[in-house]
């Protein structure tokens, strides 16, 4: 009796769970997880801070127009081969129907936006590569777009930047891809030729065949934060060398100890970066 005395006084507790109508009131894409420390953020603070986590300085993944609004003065930047876009050549089966699906998600024909814009005043082309299209693979027209840009930026006397973000070559595509390492390394000699700068920007991830080519032949080699960068798998190479590797191997930070990068460069920074290596390389451009 005792007992039922006190249960009568006690509140009771509930948990509610929301209804599926409830959950569906909260528009898609208005959270932000990072995937490194966990943290939810409302997508909007996020993309003021150039996608980089207030909790952890984890650089998350950019699409290419958020790019070109963090590092293009306003209203100079300018497209160029949107029209290009990639056909099947080797009849992969629903390999059409992924790449229309990426296109339809990213407004892009392509895993790279390429064009011409202003930088603090100063004239350069640029080849943003953008994961979210079919991981950034190189293709024909990715290769295609890339090499165009390169050979306008020669044709103007301009600096070429690109920004890697890409698996590496496109399967589906085979030797038609693989040839992209070589067409746009051959463009990138004929711009050096011309006394001209050659700025490679590694993001996350920078591997494959475009860590093999025009990602590592830069005049000034620098990537953003902890951005993954190598040519095969952790794994792949661990079983070849038959060693275990350092935990922070294919890191940026990693490849800069060991002199393969010229800097790591926080993305806030990046543009003034850009911009005092442009101007400290460019004649007449102080």
């Amino acid at each position: 009796m005792i007992r039922d005395l006190f249960m009568k006084n006690r509140k009771k507790h509930t948990t509610t769970i929301p209804s599926v109508d409830a959950k569906n009131d909260v528009p898609e894409g208005i959270m932000t997880k990072c995937p490194e420390c966990k943290s939810i953020i409302l997508t909007k603070d996020l993309i003021k801070l150039m996608k980089v986590c207030p909790k952890c300085d984890h650089h998350l993944k950019m699409t290419a127009a958020e790019r070109v609004a963090c590092l293009f003065d306003e209203e100079t930047f300018k497209s160029i081969d949107d029209h290009l876009k990639t056909e099947n050549p080797l009849n992969f089966p629903a390999y059409t129907e992924k790449v229309e699906s990426d296109s339809r998600k990213t407004g892009l024909n392509e895993a790279v936006l390429t064009g011409t814009g202003k930088i603090d005043g100063l004239e350069i082309a640029v080849a943003i590569m953008d994961s979210h299209f079919r991981m950034g693979s190189m293709g024909s027209v990715v290769g295609e777009k890339i090499t165009r840009a390169i050979e306008k930026a020669t044709a103007l006397g301009i600096p070429m930047i690109i920004f890697s973000a890409s698996g590496g070559a496109r399967m589906q595509e085979g030797v038609l891809s693989l040839m992209q390492m070589a067409k746009t390394s051959v463009a990138l000699t004929r711009h050096a030729s011309e006394g001209l700068l050659y700025i490679s920007v590694m993001t996350y991830p920078t591997t494959g065949g475009v860590s093999a080519s025009f990602a590592s032949v830069g005049d000034i080699n620098i990537a953003e934060p902890k951005a993954l960068i190598g040519f095969a798998g952790r794994r792949v190479i661990e079983q070849t060398v038959r060693e275990k590797l350092p935990d922070d191997f294919q890191t940026a930070e990693f490849l800069l100890d060991h002199g393969q990068l010229d800097a790591v460069v926080h993305r806030t920074d990046m543009k003034e970066t850009i911009s005092k290596i442009v101007r400290l390389h460019v004649k007449g451009a102080n």
